[in-house]
Formats: C-alpha cells, sequence, structure tokens
C-alpha cells in the first residue's frame, strides 16, 4: 500500500516539475520491471532519450520535444518495442510488457492520426501474407494452374497497400506522419516524383530529419539522373586491384553499374536475369560492372560463383556505407544505371523484362 501510495506520490511531483508544454507520458505496462526507455533511431542504431523507473508496473517519462516525432520505447531487458509519435501533451500507454507492439496510446492527436493508417497497412500485411502461404502451398503441391493466379492477388495487395501510403503522402503535405511514410516511399523513386512531394510538404516539416535528409538525397539524385555522366569512383576487385568506373564503360557501348549485395535475396533472384541478357548481348557491346554493398568478403567472391556473374566486380566491403552507393544515393537494392559509353546515364533501375527490352532496343 505504501509502495503504492509513494509511486502516486512521485509521479505528481514529476508533473509538477515538468517544463511547461512539454510531453508527459504515463506508462503503465503489467509484468514491466527495472527502466522504461524513450530512444530515437540514427541509423540502425536506437539511442535513449529519456529513461524512468518502473514503480509498481508505473513509469513517468517527463520532457520537451522540438515537434512531434517518431519514437521507440523499450523495457530493460527486453527484444521488443513499440512505436509512437510523441508530442507535447499528456499521454498514457497501457499494456503488456510481453506485447509492447499491441500497447494502447492515448492523449495525441499525431499519434491517433500514426495508427489509423498503420491499422490499415498492417490488414494489408496480414492478408498479403496469407495470400502469399497459399502461394506457397500451390507450388508445394505442384499446382502450377493456381500458383501464378495466386501470386498476382498477392502483387495487388501490396501495390494497393503502397497506394495508400502514396495517397497519404499526398493528401496529408502538413502531417507529422508524413515525413515517415515518405521515407519508406522513396527508395528507388525517381527524383523528379521525389521532388515534387518534398516541396509539397508543408514548410513547417523542414526541420524534420527526415525532411532535411530526403532534400539531400534530392541534390544526390540530381547528380545521377538520366541525362548526366555518370560520376566516377575507383574501388578494388575481387583481387584487391583498384577498378575506375570509368574505364570499364568506355570498353563497351552500353554498361550497366549493377548495386547488389550477396545478403540481398531480390538481388540473388534477379542476377539470373542480368546473366541472360549478358550472355545474350555481350557480343554486340553490353557490359555489366558489379558494385557489391557485402561486408564478408567470401560470402560476396561465393556468390559471384555461385551466379555465374562473369563481369568486372568491386566493392570496399563497408555495407550500407559503400562509398560508391552513398555517392550514387542507393537506398535499396537491387539497384542499377545504364551508361553509354561516354557515361552518360541512359537509364536507372532496370529490371527482368524491362532491362532486356532496354537492351534489346539500344542493341539490336
Amino acid at each position: 500500500m505504501m509502495s503504492k501510495l509513494f509511486a502516486i506520490v512521485l509521479m505528481a511531483l514529476a508533473f509538477g516539475c515538468t517544463k511547461p508544454g512539454g510531453y508527459q507520458i504515463e506508462v503503465v505496462l503489467d509484468g514491466a520491471t527495472g527502466k522504461v526507455f524513450l530512444e530515437q533511431r540514427e541509423g540502425r542504431n536506437f539511442v535513449p532519450t529519456d529513461t524512468a523507473e518502473i514503480v509498481d508496473g508505473v513509469a513517468l517519462l517527463t520532457g520537451n520535444v522540438e515537434f512531434p516525432d517518431i519514437y521507440y520505447l523499450n523495457v530493460e531487458g527486453m527484444n521488443q518495442r513499440a512505436v509512437l509519435f510523441v508530442e507535447n501533451t499528456k499521454m498514457k500507454v497501457t499494456g503488456h510488457v510481453d506485447s509492447l507492439q499491441l500497447i494502447k496510446i492515448s492523449g495525441s492527436p499525431v499519434n491517433d492520426e500514426y495508427q489509423a493508417i498503420k491499422a490499415e497497412l498492417d490488414k494489408d500485411n496480414e492478408a498479403g501474407m496469407a495470400k502469399y502461404q497459399e502461394y506457397q502451398k500451390a507450388l508445394q503441391t505442384g499446382d502450377t494452374v493456381n500458383a501464378p493466379r495466386i501470386m498476382e492477388e498477392v502483387r495487388a495487395i501490396f501495390e494497393g497497400q503502397e497506394k495508400k501510403i502514396h495517397d497519404f503522402v499526398r493528401n496529408n503535405p502538413a502531417s507529422w506522419v508524413t515525413p515517415m511514410f515518405l521515407t519508406q516511399l522513396q527508395a528507388g523513386m525517381e527524383v523528379a516524383e521525389l521532388d515534387s512531394l518534398v516541396s509539397a510538404l508543408d514548410p513547417k516539416l523542414s526541420v524534420v530529419p527526415a525532411v532535411i535528409t530526403l532534400k539531400e538525397r534530392i541534390v544526390k539524385l540530381r547528380a545521377v539522373a538520366i541525362g548526366q555522366i555518370a560520376p566516377d569512383f575507383v574501388q578494388n576487385d575481387k583481387d584487391g586491384n583498384p577498378v575506375k568506373l570509368s574505364d570499364i564503360y568506355s570498353q563497351n557501348e552500353y554498361t550497366l553499374v549493377d548495386f547488389w549485395a550477396a545478403w540481398c535475396g531480390p538481388c540473388r533472384q534477379e542476377n539470373p536475369n542480368v546473366v541472360a541478357v549478358f550472355n545474350d548481348y555481350k557480343g554486340k557491346g553490353f557490359g555489366v560492372f558489379g558494385v557489391s554493398l557485402d561486408q564478408d568478403r567470401d560470402r560476396w567472391l561465393k556468390a559471384i560463383e555461385d551466379d555465374k556473374l562473369t563481369w568486372p566486380h568491386v566493392s570496399d566491403l563497408k555495407y550500407w556505407q559503400n562509398e560508391a552507393a552513398t555517392l550514387y544515393g542507393i537506398s535499396s537494392i537491387p539497384a542499377n544505371i545504364l551508361v553509354d559509353k561516354s557515361g552518360k546515364i541512359i537509364a536507372r533501375n532496370l529490371r527482368a523484362q524491362g532491362l532486356r527490352d532496354k537492351v534489346a532496343e539500344l542493341l539490336p
């Protein structure tokens, strides 16, 4: 009884000492002990910005944010994290420590907006994954008639989900939630479309780090847009010898600069298509230059051998910090650019039949 009363007194004192206009997040989690952390993501790391002790399953996080932004709630000793938007208001989090992803959050209009669209997207994820399991079952039973049809249904579900995100971004240019979804969409997006979406954002969002990053990305993408000369770079090949991009493309009529990695499933799935196009058109002047975002040299070399990638390859083995990928604004792979003999960028992100069609058009 005394401990609960003491906890209430502590919370009252904390509320009384909080800077006016700040956030006050009461965290009530069944089964929770230790500490609660409010974190933000920096690259691939989660960095605590606020911490509170849990007393009788209750913790109080207090502070001030410059603007509503996305944060992560973590409990000491737990691997799960809950996603929430924090703004300068009184908020309450309820749930169980074993299911942080199912917590309920009240008091924040911005978070309510986020949760509303997230609920729709979660339904699409569930429907898409259920349909994908149906597709896998069809493959396992040898049902070659229905498997392609089911896969088309899978694609339709996730394409519809992507359209919902696009619509949200376009229809809510002043929402604090929009930068997060725009960041998800921008991978593989051409500079003109990305620029138009970022330019349409409310000026108040210019302080959001995600928007600042997107503006920097637009500058990079303009430098590697279709019609520009591909920025030159040098990286080491499989034997540790430096290779310059311009020395490669000057030897071919057209060269596909292919950003990939051994650990990237979609890259490995696309490799047979690139191999087929390369084998069919290398005699006419088509070349490929592989730039790997690997860290593990042995895994990189094994993938080259296993996938029969018989063109020049380079890597600095810096993973996502690959300097060439950074130079070209690569945020997802597989990604590629097609350049002519002078280094002029002719096309970007050609895959599947699109790659063959473009090369056939240029080298009939």
